[in-house]
């Protein structure tokens, strides 16, 4: 059910009680807000948070969301058509602190939001024939290139399953969980990092990726504050993926949700790295139309960004250009790589 919460004081998100994560989304009987304008939040039965699970086969369960279908729907065709963006850019920052990880050769992985499946094999690698590996994403259309492209390099441990991670009723059997930039699309960021927690053995790690604030990322922050002095913002019956690539942003949020999910020893690490946005010039311009807050402008807009369109296109030409390499069009992106324990 929504439950639309009226109060007087108007206040950052920021000030809201721990137990509520930056998109509103809150626990069963968790309802204390801290002075917010006007806030809607959505309520789980507890069924919803996989409690007392029993399931170790990796089964497919597919829970439907409005966010999920929305990945199926809208943003899967344009991933797979700017994947070369997205997995070349994204290895910068994997690629920093995977030989720093706790995970080693007869271990068993979970990597949640594994996306087209890069990172699962190269754990796959890591922990070898004795190991094994498990991806799970909400897009089966991400999980069939993980499955061909394990096929192709040899890589026999890795099992790709479609479900959503927040409700998967998940056994404590694994040594460690990896997200790389999945983790800030939960509904209920919370439930989620709980179900993480909950595949891992006592003692068990959980590591993620997630991006730093959009002025640490102008990546992503410089087209969209170029395409808003054109097109309106989007209005707030747009569809979206979920809370935004900047959720996990705020590290004392990130950092109660952790408590609460039930992690202990937390550890921040922040990642700068270059991230190639295009191969060319117009690449980078139609990835930045397609993807991201200046795509989500440009997509809610309709018909007047039809219209503004050649404006729009020359307003990107003209910045983006000022980031042109003979390796693509590159721009600055930082991340914070958060680790935590499972002391249950």
């Amino acid at each position: 059910m929504t439950v639309t919460f009226l109060l007087p004081a108007k206040v950052a998100e920021s000030q809201l009680h721990p137990h509520i994560a930056l998109n509103g989304h809150i626990q069963p009987s968790e309802f204390t807000l801290m002075g917010v304008s006007s806030y809607t939040a959505h309520c789980y039965p507890k069924r919803y948070f996989a409690d007392g699970a029993t399931m170790s086969t990796a089964e497919p369960i597919t829970q439907t969301t409005e966010f999920v279908d929305f990945w199926n729907e809208v943003l899967v065709p344009k991933f797979v058509k700017y994947r070369h963006v997205l997995v070349g850019g994204l290895t910068h920052h994997s690629a920093k602190i995977f030989p720093t990880l706790n995970v080693h050769e007869g271990d068993s992985v979970v990597d949640v939001g594994c996306g087209f499946g890069d990172t699962a094999i190269a754990f796959g690698k890591i922990v070898g024939d004795e190991g094994s590996v498990l991806g799970i994403d909400c897009c089966d259309a991400f999980l069939e290139f993980g499955r061909k492209d394990a096929k192709a390099e040899g890589v026999e441990n890795v099992t790709f399953l479609e479900a959503d991670v927040q409700s998967y009723p998940f056994k404590p059997v694994h040594d460690f969980c990896f997200s790389r930039f999945g983790t800030q699309f939960f509904e209920n960021p919370v439930a989620g990092l709980r179900a993480m927690r909950k595949s891992l053995k006592p003692n068990g790690i959980m590591t993620m990726i997630v991006w730093r604030t959009i002025d640490d990322n102008p990546w992503l922050g410089m087209p969209k504050e170029v395409i808003k002095e054109i097109l309106p913002p989007p209005g707030d019956d747009a569809r979206t993926c979920g809370p935004g690539p900047f959720s996990m942003a705020d590290q004392e949020m990130v950092t109660s949700q952790l408590n609460i999910a039930g992690y202990d020893d937390i550890v921040f690490e922040r990642v700068d790295a270059p991230l190639m946005v295009g191969n060319t010039l117009q690449d980078a311009i139609d990835f930045q139309l397609a993807l991201g807050p200046a795509g989500e402008i440009y997509r809610e807009a309709g018909d007047l960004a039809v219209q503004r369109h050649d404006e729009v296109v020359a307003a990107l030409s003209n910045e983006l250009k000022k980031h042109q390499t003979p390796e693509g069009v590159i721009l600055d992106s930082s991340s914070w790589v958060i680790s935590a324990r499972n002391s249950v």
